[in-house]
């Protein structure tokens, strides 16, 4: 291998030896580029290959930028770079072609970052698994009969494995923090605003707004100083965009440390849909509860008003309004009527359910999904951070979960369980993130989630670094690994 000691860094590691000298860039780049080569077959977690264009960008980067020769991968959904496909898991986008860079694209690249593929997704992001049709599933490089979460499951389990340090995904309603919990890595969804997203363009599906504009874009990571960063060099508004957080009052590297001081924290671990919380998840939450309280910090129990049968019924009309709208885009693009095999059948019936709705449907869905957000505002009036599990269960077993069955109904029930305390931070736009910080018996990592009031990534970042240091998870690393 080119650059032996590739994977015992994380990407500041990695940028801290290129910028010294003591590795090139190019090695480093070779060596990404060999542990895709030699784990992607087993784990599926790339579909689409950029070697060359990686090499070509590597030579032509500036040599003083910040990340310059980290590889780095991006979830192929929604976000362009430019000359290449973006498939969004669906045969309805075959021969898209980026005709512009996104926005993050170019910040990454502007901060030296290399992008050296694409990763995989569940179609349109709609599952809390990474199994489409099109690309077929994820693995876990945990436990390779096991999913890697979704919907940005390929670039967590290509981190988890340690094809790169880091990697793109985007959150609508847990996209970033569900497949962080399952494959043992950090996930971190930004306040909304903070990290801009598009420019989209037609005929490609449009995040800008997302599902009620819920979309955001950042990370996943190994350690949180890397998420840290990559925020830094991400963050900041854009012309036009109609969300965007203040300024944070120093880089969040900074944060990354510092002392948090004696936060109030609540600790929730009752589901809004009325779901049973796996032991296992309750038994992470509550031994991350009880090294908060040894560091200082005061828990107690507080669970934010919230009508789980309300929030079902409200995300379920507007994902399906914007399932169809997306679909009924890409058609008149092609100018066309949609064929067989282009989506699979939960995509297509979650669509045409879409239409069946009034307007006055919508609008009373857009004031239930808003109360959420105002009530979980409320709840970060008295407390600093809620403490909860990530997902009500561990790792799913590959095909537990599939888009290409018929009971609708079942079908979205079953996912807003999985996810249950994911969206409503979501609609409220605020922060939130998980944390690899328990295993079970069988070794199948197990997420933390921790959620701050909107704008304060900072809080979250100071006490996620302190939970790293409290209880590392470093030196974890799946068997495929190695």
């Amino acid at each position: 291998m080119a650059f032996a000691e590739y994977a015992e860094y994380d990407m500041l590691g990695l940028a801290e030896l290129i910028a010294r000298g003591e590795v090139s860039a190019a090695d480093v780049l070779e060596a990404a580029i060999e542990r895709i080569e030699a784990l992607n077959p087993a784990i599926n977690a790339v579909v689409c290959r950029m070697d060359e264009e990686a090499r070509r960008r590597l030579e032509a980067a500036p040599a003083a930028t910040p990340l310059r020769g980290v590889p780095f991968l991006l979830k192929d959904l929604g976000v362009f770079y430019e000359g290449f496909p973006v498939s969004n898991a669906c045969h309805l986008y075959d021969g898209f072609v980026a005709e512009h860079d996104s926005t993050i694209v170019e910040r990454l690249r502007r901060a030296g970052v290399v992008i050296v593929g694409k990763t995989n997704t569940s179609e349109l992001a709609l599952d809390v698994v990474t199994e489409p049709v099109m690309f077929g599933p994820t693995r876990n490089p945990w436990n390779l009969d096991h999913g890697a979460g979704g919907s940005s499951g390929g670039s967590a389990a290509a981190v988890a494995c340690r094809m790169v340090a880091a990697a793109h995904g985007s959150d609508n309603g847990g996209s970033l923090r569900s497949p962080a919990s399952s494959c043992g890595v950090f996930g971190l969804k930004p306040s909304r605003g903070r990290v801009p997203n598009g420019p989209s363009a037609r005929g490609g599906q449009d995040t800008g707004e997302g599902w009620s504009s819920t979309n955001v874009n950042h990370a996943l990571t190994r350690s949180v100083r890397d998420s840290a960063a990559l925020l830094d060099v991400t963050a900041g508004p854009v012309p036009g965009d109609q969300v965007s957080a203040q300024p944070p009052r120093r880089p969040y590297i900074l944060e990354v440390g510092a002392d948090p001081g004696r936060l109030r924290i609540g600790l929730n671990t009752t589901s809004p849909f009325g779901a049973d919380v796996h032991p296992e998840c309750l038994a992470a939450v509550h031994r991350v509860a009880e090294s908060c309280t040894d560091l200082g910090h005061h828990v107690e129990e507080a669970v934010p008003d919230i009508n789980g049968e309300h929030m079902a019924w409200a995300l379920t009309v507007t994902v399906g309004a914007a399932l169809h709208n997306v679909i009924a885009d890409r058609l008149e693009t092609l100018g066309r009527q949609l064929r067989e095999g282009e989506i699979e059948r939960i995509s297509g019936l979650w669509a045409e359910a879409g239409t069946r709705n009034s307007a006055a449907d919508f609008a009373r869905g857009a004031a239930i999904l808003g109360g959420i957000g105002s009530s979980i505002a409320t709840f970060f009036e008295t407390y600093d951070l809620m403490l909860s599990p990530t997902l009500i269960e561990p790792p799913l077993p590959i095909g537990a979960l599939s888009q290409m069955g018929d009971d609708l109904e079942r079908y979205i029930a079953d996912v807003y369980e999985n996810v249950s305390f994911l969206p409503p931070f979501n609609l409220a736009g605020h922060p939130a993130a998980s944390l690899p910080l328990h295993w079970t018996p069988d070794g199948l990592p197990v997420g933390v989630q921790l959620g701050a009031r909107y704008g304060a990534e900072d809080v979250l970042v100071r006490v996620c670094s302190q939970l790293e240091q409290a209880l590392p998870w470093a030196d974890k690393r799946p068997s495929l690994s190695a």
